[in-house]
């Protein structure tokens, strides 16, 4: 794919360069928040700062956050996957359904594969997902907010068709291994969700296929006169965004140990809002990965405070929504842009 892309497809124009400093700078914008997030998270409770809850707030972000990974590539290409939260709960449903035996589950499952290839089942639903996306997108240019929101419900639906409205359980070890295993101390989620950034980092900032996803982001059509394949990387774009949902979901389960029917409902909203308040623009073509990451850890950071100060969990929707609207005035007010 990279051999497709010239040097000028992916360099922007002298009218609109940034220099390195300034965005290295955007970057760190929320350096500063979460330090005094951080700060205000001792005086409320001195537990806050205890290793053992920030590797808490690490493992409880981990899936959200590659969830949030997901969001963000395809936010920067001028698009949106609203499908992404039930792809979250499909995948890992699918190959509990196709694995698990209905006589230890009380009927739940089919039993007809065998449990080694759970995860190669759970990332195959996941591509699977972001392949259709890309062909009622890409190929017959169905709007893609109402294309992903009606994948959402679909999804949902078939979950709740398979299960019956049950929790699947007695998953094997081949499905809950990675969301509970315990890697030089640190659950293991927190390290496969940091690779991925880092990764994300790497591919976004420092490769062409990276920078192509900004081109067409910020201007689809002067990436395709440039020579940018824009069709297939929005494909390609949009089955990575759905493999990583599957991951993600594999991760909730396999802490869980059991995929709920409901698993990854209302889970969009925290990504938007962690993509949001880490400077990913629903415009596309501005947002970096490690904005987001930060993005996703002050909003978990907050939701700790928050439980430790005892506030009810029932008011994170607000805070949810709240950050929304903040970080889309900041950004009016910062970028000088209005949001479309």
């Amino acid at each position: 794919m990279s051999d497709t892309l010239s040097e000028t497809a992916v360099t922007p124009s002298p009218g609109v360069r940034r220099s390195p400093a300034f965005a290295r700078l955007r970057d760190l914008a929320l350096v500063p928040a979460i330090i005094a997030v951080a700060v205000v998270g001792y005086l409320v409770n001195p537990v806050f700062l205890q290793s053992d809850n920030i590797v808490n707030v690490l493992q409880s972000m981990s899936e959200i956050s590659v969830l949030v990974l997901a969001q963000t590539m395809v936010l920067i290409t001028g698009k949106m996957d609203l499908s992404l939260e039930s792809t979250f709960g499909l995948a890992p449903g699918i190959a509990a359904w196709l694995i698990i035996d209905p006589a230890v589950t009380h009927g739940l499952g089919v039993h007809v594969l065998p449990p080694a290839l759970a995860i190669p089942v759970v990332l195959l639903v996941g591509a699977l997902v972001g392949a259709f996306n890309g062909l009622l997108i890409v190929r017959f240019g169905l709007n893609g907010f109402i294309v992903t929101l009606g994948m959402l419900i679909v999804l949902r639906g078939l979950l709740t068709g398979i299960s019956g409205g049950k929790t699947f359980f007695a998953l094997p070890s081949s499905m809950t291994y990675l969301g509970s295993a315990t890697w030089l101390g640190v659950p293991a989620s927190v390290w496969i969700s940091l690779l991925l950034f880092v990764a994300g980092i790497v591919v976004l900032g420092y490769t062409r296929a990276g920078r192509a996803l900004y081109a067409i982001g910020g201007n689809v059509d002067a990436a395709r006169a440039a020579g940018i394949r824009t069709d297939r990387i929005l494909w390609v774009t949009l089955v990575v965004a759905g493999t990583l949902a599957a991951l993600a979901g594999l991760l909730m389960s396999g802490r869980l140990a059991a995929v709920p029917a409901a698993q990854g409902n209302g889970a969009i909203f925290q990504v938007f809002a962690a993509a949001v308040i880490g400077g990913v623009s629903l415009n596309g073509g501005k947002g970096t990965v490690f904005g987001a990451f930060t993005g996703v850890l002050l909003l978990f950071m907050i939701i700790n405070v928050l439980t430790l100060a005892g506030v009810p969990a029932q008011w994170t929707n607000f805070l949810n929504g709240a950050v929304i609207l903040v970080a889309l005035v900041v950004a009016r007010i910062t970028g000088g842009k209005a949001q479309t």
